[in-house]
């Protein structure tokens, strides 16, 4: 392992090394992995009951109603997943004008004209099918009992419950799911949701078919469609996940992997290309001269994903193209190390979403992600099942260009699951199975972790734990009350217009970590847990 555990940085949360681990942003979550791995499954039997798992836990940030993406090392290569839900047939930039008024950027944030098709649950499936190892309604039971007889809700996912309900209390089928006594649960009250008990034993009898060709389609049309959106059973029928490619960049003797576009994934390998030009090593880790160029490398991808990235068919140029070496060093020379610089539009959207990671004994490496979307999504609920259904619709754009909204098009997507590899005698060896969550933090908290551990070796507790800075637009930089007051002096006077923020969970993402310290079966995985949700690590 690179990293010394003797390093005196501070971290709130110890490391687990174990053989078999999950780690997750809930206890509960993470204990319905390991039971699927005592009864004999793998890591993605685990990753699967861990995922099912978190819609109970976690309703503030995901649920039946997500979007998913995967990458798994298998053993002996990486596979990508990409099961983001489509627009529905209805959708076009006119159906949207026509409701919503001409002056419309983007389809609404909230309610029923935000709902794309949700591809979770047929991620669920594909990941069982091609490399489960448990019948795939074994894997839903711990979720089933965790919502039939209800959990304690912890201090994180209250916070944000309470601060979702002014916005969303009055939309369809919100309140009597997710505001049982008129009003958020308290922390320690008792949670229970019968009716996505039973949408999870319909999905685990039927292997998904119920969801999106029976009863859970129908349902879901019903509703929407009785609260004037235009989503329909045939829009969920049609819907099949994608096996794809992972795409890649070197950085220190290392391979980072991510999702392909639409996901935003391309940012970190882009800002890691451009920072693979400075000796980062050399500058002293949480100094601004270090921050200051992880940030302006970050604004650089950024520019480029916001104007280039979107379904790849309709994308003017490639991630091949945008990832070029001599593309990247052209970048790279437009920093200047003394001043911050306007390089184009950023997002400062937040988001809502759960990442998980598990690994077996048997090498099996599972990096996992699902969404929906801004918090609890649409604010929509089909109380029937229970289906909190996401707002991946607002990702749209309603004007000309590569996002622009069509009949079964994917959006542009911020949930970006990652895998690190390396080269070892001609090899491709399995690193870590990584990802943090928070809109568009997530590729800004790939780039910041990784530069922790590869460039300043310290360990995937360390750098989880230790203070992040998050772009949002311009020069509008947040960082966490934590950085360095010196260093945040500098910044300031480098020409970041820096804010200090409190609100670490919604602003600074939130990772899951496990590296792989040799053979699985003797020297086993450090896996770390983010101190800034409700979550655990646990193995055996």
């Amino acid at each position: 392992m690179p990293f010394d555990f003797h390093n005196p940085y501070p971290t709130t949360r110890i490391p687990v090394l174990a053989r078999n681990v999950v780690s997750t942003s809930h206890p509960l979550a993470a204990q319905a992995g390991l039971r699927m791995m005592w009864k004999g499954g793998n890591a993605v039997d685990a990753a699967i009951a861990a995922a099912a798992a978190m819609t109970i836990c976690e309703p503030v940030s995901n649920g039946l109603g997500s979007d998913a993406f995967a990458i798994l090392w298998d053993g002996r290569e990486l596979h990508g997943l990409n099961a983001a839900g489509r627009a529905p047939a209805a959708w076009t930039p006119d159906y949207f004008r026509r409701k919503y008024g001409a002056a419309a950027a983007n389809p609404p944030k909230r309610g029923p004209d935000s709902i794309t098709v949700p591809g979770a649950v047929a991620g669920w499936v594909a990941l069982s099918e091609r490399f489960g190892k448990l019948p795939f309604a074994d894997l839903l039971e711990p979720a089933i009992e965790i919502a039939e007889r209800g959990y304690l809700l912890p201090v994180v996912v209250q916070q944000k419950w309470a601060a979702a309900t002014p916005e969303l209390g009055s939309l369809p089928g919100f309140a009597p799911s997710f505001l049982p006594w008129g009003r958020a649960p308290r922390v320690g009250e008792l949670f229970r949701f019968p009716a996505a008990a039973r949408a999870l034993r319909a999905i685990a009898q039927t292997r998904g078919a119920a969801y999106y060709g029976g009863e859970i389609a129908q349902a879901i049309e019903r509703f929407v469609r009785e609260h004037g959106g235009s989503i329909t059973a045939a829009d969920f029928a049609s819907f099949r996940p994608e096996w794809v490619q992972p795409i890649a960049r070197d950085y220190r003797g290392y391979t980072l992997h991510e999702i392909p576009p639409s996901g935003q994934g391309i940012a970190a390998l882009i800002a890691l290309g451009i920072l693979s030009r400075f000796d980062l090593a050399g500058l002293p880790v949480d100094g601004a001269e270090s921050q200051h160029l992880q940030i302006e490398a970050m604004k650089l991808a950024f520019a480029d994903v916001y104007r280039y990235c979107a379904e790849p068919s309709c994308m003017e140029v490639t991630a091949e193209q945008m990832l070029d070496d001599a593309y990247l060093a052209a970048r790279a020379k437009l920093i200047d190390r003394r001043k911050a610089q306007d390089f184009g539009a950023g997002n400062p959207a937040r988001g809502g979403t759960i990442y998980l990671t598990a690994a077996d004994e048997n090498g099996m490496m599972v990096s996992f992600i699902q969404s929906n979307y801004m918090g609890f999504g649409s604010g929509v609920v089909e109380p029937g099942f229970g289906i909190s259904l996401q707002n991946r619709g607002h990702g749209f754009s309603l004007r000309e260009g590569a996002n622009q909204v069509a009949p079964g098009k994917r959006p542009f997507h911020t949930i970006i699951p990652a895998f690190l590899t390396r080269r070892v005698e001609g090899r491709v060896e399995p690193v870590m199975s990584f990802g943090v969550m928070g809109a568009n933090m997530q590729p800004q908290g790939h780039v910041q972790t990784l530069v922790r551990m590869l460039d300043y070796r310290q360990s995937p507790q360390a750098a989880c734990d230790a203070p992040r800075w998050r772009f949002n637009a311009g020069l509008e930089i947040n960082v966490e009350q934590q950085m360095d007051k010196a260093t945040v002096r500098e910044l300031a006077a480098r020409g970041h217009r820096v804010e200090v923020i409190d609100d670490n969970y919604q602003d600074f993402g939130a990772g899951q970590f496990i590296w792989r310290a040799g053979d699985p079966k003797v020297e086993g995985y450090v896996a770390a847990s983010d101190s800034r949700r409700d979550g655990l690590a646990a193995g055996f």
